[in-house]
């Protein structure tokens, strides 16, 4: 519970990329297709666009409906239209048609008059885009070629053949009461016979219609997430699925991601029965992905001279098999991340390039690093997988539907002896023991798994024996911060304090990855936020971090000053809080009711707070202790009074947990009294 987790999309363009970006996907990364389809269906719906600056016939009938009034005010944008029609030729050539109306609500919302058509420059193209903008006034705006661009949908990557064009409407003009509509139609061939489909975003959406045409003979199934069963009508070879009036996707704190909201549309189709068609491919199982990406990717793990030399020497010292893992691990993260995705269209995007191509240049991207540890860990004899993970949304991927490029991320997976203990192995029921391990997170160690991609269902690639995994999920003690302070308070309320944090796991993470993120100056500024967000007016005099990530620890000690923090009232009574400094996650579960789960990461906390009482003072009144005991964690808080001083601790134990909206009350409460009670004073008086 260390990050506030929300609902939210990412700002466009990556918001519009993850919306359009289907069967474009670079695994690594392995880029999930979330939405859009590879083909297109012309129905009457929606028709062939007009000339001129006059608006087609499906927006002006979309901007002809009314929008609701229940919406909360905040709302910046609504879909009145958000269509795609796919057509699949008995080749396997797809041809998609994406058609799109929005009415901006508030200026907020002016970012979401954006068009765009992804698509693969070996295997596909864009034959047409164009866009429209109705003014309140009245007034149409066409926008074409002129104003249309053709980008990279991976700008840090060397060289990406996922591009997409794009069209944004100017701030100005997407004013709010303005209806921004646009049609794509793209052509590529297919990657895999299979499809997903987001019928909404965070945004309220009016009609959400997803429409497949197949070849006659050909069959489609389908399964539906986070709704209940959308049922298509079927028309010979033609399925079409539709939604309408989906309501907006309120922003919440500690929220599933949104990809585990949205009702999403996963399809799969096949050709008529004894034909094969060479890019359509179906699967009917998870062994089955396995053993098609365990047969893209296992020669590309071969070493040569070069490589088996730098894999000896980096664990000549080593003296067990995790000290063995940990020094290869520890080269591989310092590669630098670099990718260039070439041949998408053909599996590219899954085979990572060759191990010895990826040491000899020092760098590659996630799949590229993870397949050079193998390659590495097969030298000094240990064997390993891929493994093939959504990172983002621990509940992304699901089991009923056994599809290769619902995954974005690739790590690894080590099979160890038991000799070897740390919180990540799993045991696998053919495979044995396995480490789980993230080559790409520089700031993540052996032993320890970034905490979004922690419970996830990942693909194991190993032929048949593989499949999919559930990946580990480390106990609150294995992401524990510890925290002392010493305070020295003054008869005029004044204090001065050293705070000294000692955190391992995933909480050393984030203070890790905030560490190397900033500048010196940038952290000391952080810092101080936080030192002066319970100690108003405080002066830092020392900010010293240290980062220990062999061992998987951060540190941290902070001196400070801060004048008149507790209250001196009629020259006779002393009054201040012991918790001078906050636990740093967020607490912010305010709101009287809940619409989504509350997301719960495992994690551990403690602190002693030791305050030096000053002369002429007795303590005169402490806060009752308090316990705390909820299916999803623990929370203690005590005081003692000691050889002049008062002690005061506090600890909290949270266990991973997704706590449904019903038991939401539970969860306030809990974070309710744990706030009342780290906001009691302790009351001094003059002797």
């Amino acid at each position: 519970m260390r990050r506030t987790r929300r609902l939210e999309e990412p700002a466009v363009p990556d918001l519009r990329m993850k919306k359009m970006l289907s069967r474009l996907i670079n695994l690594c990364c392995l880029i999930v297709v979330l939405s859009a389809a590879s083909a297109a269906f012309t129905v009457p719906a929606v028709a062939a666009t007009t000339a001129g600056d006059e608006l087609p016939p499906w927006m002006r009938q979309a901007a002809s409906l009314p929008v609701p009034t229940t919406y909360p005010k905040e709302v910046p944008a609504v879909v009145l239209h958000h269509e795609q029609q796919m057509t699949v030729e008995p080749d396997g050539r797809v041809t998609t048609t994406r058609t799109e109306v929005v009415r901006v609500l508030l200026r907020e919302g002016r970012h979401y008059a954006y068009a765009h058509a992804p698509y693969l420059t070996d295997s596909g193209k864009v034959r047409e885009l164009k866009a429209w903008l109705l003014r309140p006034g009245g007034q149409i705006k066409r926008y074409g070629k002129d104003e249309t661009l053709d980008v990279s949908a991976a700008p840090n990557d060397i060289y990406n053949e996922q591009r997409f064009k794009a069209i944004h409407a100017t701030d100005d003009a997407a004013e709010p009461g303005a209806i921004f509509g646009y049609q794509s139609i793209t052509e590529e061939r297919s990657l895999a016979g299979q499809e997903g489909w987001f019928f909404q975003h965070s945004l309220p959406t009016l009609l959400s219609r997803f429409t497949l045409a197949l070849p006659a003979g050909w069959r489609a199934a389908d399964v539906t997430f986070n709704h209940e069963k959308v049922t298509p009508t079927i028309n010979g070879s033609i399925y079409t699925w539709e939604l309408r009036d989906l309501g907006p996707i309120e922003s919440e704190p500690l929220s599933p991601a949104w990809t585990n909201v949205a009702p999403r549309l996963a399809v799969s189709y096949f050709p008529a029965a004894g034909t094969q068609v060479a890019n359509v491919k179906s699967f009917a199982n998870w062994a089955e992905v396995s053993r098609w990406v365990t047969e893209l990717s296992d020669a590309q793990a071969d070493s040569n001279d070069a490589l088996a030399t730098k894999a000896m020497q980096l664990t000549l010292g080593a003296k067990t098999e995790l000290e063995k893992i940990q020094a290869i691990a520890r080269y591989v993260q310092g590669i630098q991340y670099i990718s260039i995705s070439l041949n998408l269209g053909r599996g590219g995007g899954i085979r990572p390039h060759a191990a010895t191509e990826v040491f000899a240049k020092n760098y590659g991207d996630c799949k590229d690093k993870a397949n050079l540890m193998r390659a590495m860990l097969k030298v000094v004899g240990i064997q390993s997988h891929l493994v093939a993970i959504y990172s983002g949304d621990p509940n992304y991927v699901r089991e009923e539907w056994p599809y290769p490029y619902q995954f974005n991320h690739c790590i690894i997976a080590v099979k160890v002896t038991d000799q070897t203990q740390a919180a990540t192995v799993i045991q696998h029921p053919t495979l044995g023991r396995l480490l789980i391990f993230d080559a790409t997170d520089e700031n993540t160690p052996v032993g320890d798994l970034p905490d979004d991609e922690q419970g996830s269902l990942a693909l194991v690639m190993a032929g048949e024996q593989g499949g999919l995994v559930r990946m580990p999920i480390t106990p609150p003690e294995a992401n524990q911060l510890e925290r002392l302070a010493e305070v020295n308070l003054d008869a005029d309320g004044s204090i001065s304090a050293v705070v000294r944090e000692s955190s391992i796991g995933q909480s050393s993470v984030h203070e890790r990855r905030l560490f190397r993120r900033l500048s010196k100056p940038e952290y000391t500024k952080v810092i101080e936020g936080w030192i002066t967000g319970g100690a108003t007016g405080a002066k830092l005099s020392k900010v010293e971090p240290s980062d220990n990530q062999a061992d998987g620890r951060f540190s941290l000690q902070v001196d400070f000053t801060a004048p008149r923090y507790g209250q001196l009232m009629q020259n006779r009574l002393l009054v201040f809080k012991p918790a001078i400094v906050s636990r740093r996650e967020s607490l912010d579960l305010t709101a009287t009711a809940r619409r989504h789960p509350v997301v719960i990461d495992a994690h551990a906390y403690t602190e002693t707070v030791k305050v030096k009482l000053p002369a002429g003072f007795d303590v005169d009144e402490l806060p009752d202790p308090v316990k705390l005991d909820a299916p999803f964690g623990v929370y203690a808080a005590a005081y003692e009074i000691k050889d002049g001083l008062i002690h005061f601790t506090r600890t909290l134990r949270l266990k991973a947990a997704t706590v449904p909206p019903g038991q939401y009350a539970t969860v306030r409460a809990f974070f309710e009294r744990i706030r009342a009670a780290e906001q009691a004073p302790v009351v001094l008086a003059r002797k």
